[in-house]
């Protein structure tokens, strides 16, 4: 999408970055996310059987591609209810400080005092997310982060979220 923001040797790039990571995407250049929802939907795109027909080594460990050494994932997790406040602040720092780096974050959210769960999911500086209606009968209320970019480790990611606790 936004192919009208990027130069076509940038598109070309990134489509071959595409490439490297999964040969079989298919790739639909739109502007304004213009693309027929036929086109992407419903597409079954996954076939373990063809995979295996092309690259029968696609579930051995020992397999041939590139991974980006700089990009890492974090997750953390969080039995006693997070403060809303302190969450949506050390969030937003953090967002604006280092969001250049966090390339996704997604979590299932419990703030002390609401009775329904908190679901979001970011991409850079952008976050959006909702209350997602009540917690699940005999499910426990835990809070779950995750966090996919480059240099989490020096972030203070898991200070911060612990200090989201409600006291």
């Amino acid at each position: 999408n936004k192919t009208d923001l990027v130069e076509a040797d940038g598109l070309d790039r990134v489509e071959a970055r595409i490439r490297k990571i999964n040969p079989y995407a298919k790739i639909i250049r739109t502007a304004r996310c213009a693309a027929q929802l036929d086109e992407v939907l419903g597409l079954n795109a996954f076939s373990l059987d063809r995979v295996l027909e092309v690259e029968p080594d696609f579930l051995t460990s020992d397999h041939d591609h590139e991974h980006d050494d700089d990009v890492t994932s974090v997750s953390f997790v969080s039995e006693t209810p997070l403060d809303l406040d302190r969450f949506q602040k050390w969030f937003g720092n953090l967002l604006q400080q280092r969001g250049q780096d966090i390339l996704r974050s997604k979590g299932i959210l419990d703030f002390s005092g609401h009775g329904d769960r908190y679901v979001f999911q970011g991409v850079h500086m952008l976050m959006d997310g909702s209350p997602m209606g009540p917690w699940p009968e005999g499910r426990p209320r835990v809070s779950r982060v995750v966090f996919i970019g480059r240099d989490l480790e020096n972030m203070g990611l898991k200070e911060g979220f612990e200090a989201c606790r409600a006291a």
